[in-house]
This record gives C-alpha cells, sequence and structure tokens, in this order.
C-alpha cells in the first residue's frame, strides 16, 4: 500500500513544523497505517528539498538501526538512512540549547570523512577503506520530532531518520592505521561514565554500514561524494541530554570528542 502525494506533502509539513517548534506530533503512522517505506523516504526527501531550497547544503549521510537489537525491535533486517546537512553541524566548546529540541539523544559513532565519491550499487568495503580520507570521533544528535519517540520503521524514516546534527572531535586517523571494526568507546556525562560500546556492534563492522549506505542511495539516485561526513551507526546506547550537560566521548586510539548543553 501507498499514501497519496497530498499526504506525503501534509505529512512532511506537520513535521517540518514539529522540528522548527520543537513541538512534537503523533506519529503519522497512527493517522495513516497504509504508510509504506518508499512513502517514508520520499516525505524525507520532501523536507530535505525545502531545506536545500532555503540555502542549506548536504554534508553527509547517517546510518540508523544498525545494530542487530534496534532491528529487532523495529521488525526490520536492514538499516535505515537519514541527510546530514551542514546547517545541522555543531562543535566542540560552543554550548548548544537542549530547549530547542523535542526529545534530543546523544549517541557514539565513529565517522567518516570522505576522500573520493563511492560507487553506488556495486560498493564495497573494499571501495569504502579506498575512499575514506580520515577516521574521526564523533557524536550524534538524534531527536524524534514523533512524541514520546513513539516511532515505527516508516515514523523515524520519514522523519529524516530521527537525525538533529553532529559533532566532531579533532582527530584525523587514517584508515590503514585503525581495526575501525574494533574499537571501544565509553560515553561520559558529566563525568560520569553513562555508556559503554564497540564499534562492532555496527553491523559487525562500520564498513558494513558505509558500503550498504551507498548501495541503498543510489537506489534514490543519491551518491556518497568526497567531502561528505558519514556517521555509520552507534557504537551504544542513546543517552538523554539534559540543560547543563556536559559529554565526552572517548574512542580507543581515536581520540575523543566533546559537546555541551545549556
Amino acid at each position: 500500500m501507498s499514501v497519496a502525494d497530498d499526504v506525503r506533502t501534509r505529512i512532511a509539513a506537520d513535521l517540518a513544523r514539529a522540528e522548527e517548534t520543537g513541538v512534537a506530533v503523533d506519529p503519522p503512522t497512527a493517522s495513516h497505517p497504509d504508510l509504506d517505506v518508499v512513502d517514508a523516504y520520499e516525505i524525507q526527501l520532501i523536507n530535505i528539498r525545502r531545506r536545500l531550497d532555503a540555502g542549506a547544503r548536504i554534508a553527509g549521510h547517517k546510518v540508523g538501526l544498525a545494530s542487530e537489537a534496534m532491528q529487532q525491535m523495529m521488525g526490520v533486517d536492514e538499516p535505515d538512512y537519514g541527510h546530514l546537512l551542514d546547517t545541522m553541524q555543531y562543535h566542540e566548546g560552543t554550548p548548544i540549547d537542549a530547549s530547542a529540541f523535542c526529545f534530543p539523544r546523544v549517541e557514539v559513532e565513529v565517522g567518516f570523512l570522505l576522500g573520493e565519491d563511492l560507487p553506488g550499487a556495486t560498493c564495497t568495503n573494499g571501495d569504502v577503506i579506498d575512499a575514506v580520507a580520515a577516521v574521526v570521533p564523533s557524536i550524534e544528535l538524534i531527536d524524534s520530532r514523533i512524541r514520546d519517540w513513539k516511532i515505527t520503521l516508516c515514523d523515524t524514516i520519514a522523519d529524516n531518520a530521527s537525525s538533529l546534527g553532529w559533532v566532531l572531535g579533532r582527530e584525523r586517523v587514517e584508515i590503514d592505521e585503525i581495526d575501525v571494526g574494533d574499537i571501544d568507546a565509553v560515553l561520559e556525562r558529566n563525568g560520569e561514565v553513562v555508556a559503554k560500546g564497540n564499534s562492532s556492534a555496527v553491523l559487525g563492522n562500520p564498513l558494513n554500514a558505509v558500503s550498504w549506505l551507498a548501495r541503498k542511495v543510489d537506489s534514490f539516485g543519491v551518491r556518497l561524494k568526497a567531502g561528505d561526513v558519514i556517521l555509520p551507526g552507534t557504537a551504544t546506547r542513546a543517552i538523554d541530554i539534559r540543560a547543563g550537560d556536559h559529554f565526552r566521548a572517548e574512542f580507543t586510539g581515536l581520540g575523543s570528542v566533546t559537546i555541551d548543553f545549556r
């Protein structure tokens, strides 16, 4: 099943309004149970095009639902993805207003900076290794514009895979100098350890997530390009954000990244 174009447009407008105001909405699938994955990606693209028309540019992509546990919870057998725009980048040392969002959380990710374009439908892990300019410590900010994170797969895809933004640490490590499939990560909030994980939680190896992403977006006419930031999925569970929080993520062999909220 699928929904009509005017329904897609209306859902996109509701999600855009929720993002702009910080006031969440009910799940789109609650009122439109026939909404499918293709609808959801098209709704995502409506809002991405709107933001591009307003002057934003695509800075990369993120992979969601990259762990087996999350896929089982959502009843799916593959990840999803969202767009990263330059207007969504945050920076270390610059506090972020937590009250501007609906239900913000942070996730710890082994990020990739592409130095070359990736192939599409034929992309392999070897292609990813050849294209990556640097591995970088990162924190992804996620948020659901859907009330209380009560989401299905189609709800989160329509909501740009629950993307909010990201921050990169200063370190840049060449991909042949580190085993990206075995990086331990520790997240501290206000000096207290709140999450631990390993990059192997991301589809067994974050490279699997990036090559999957390149193949997946190709089916929608999108390519991953030199200069893009790629966030392949979290190595730890997501942690809720509170005003006044200071987060620090430390990655073995990769350095650290911090983010602050006010």
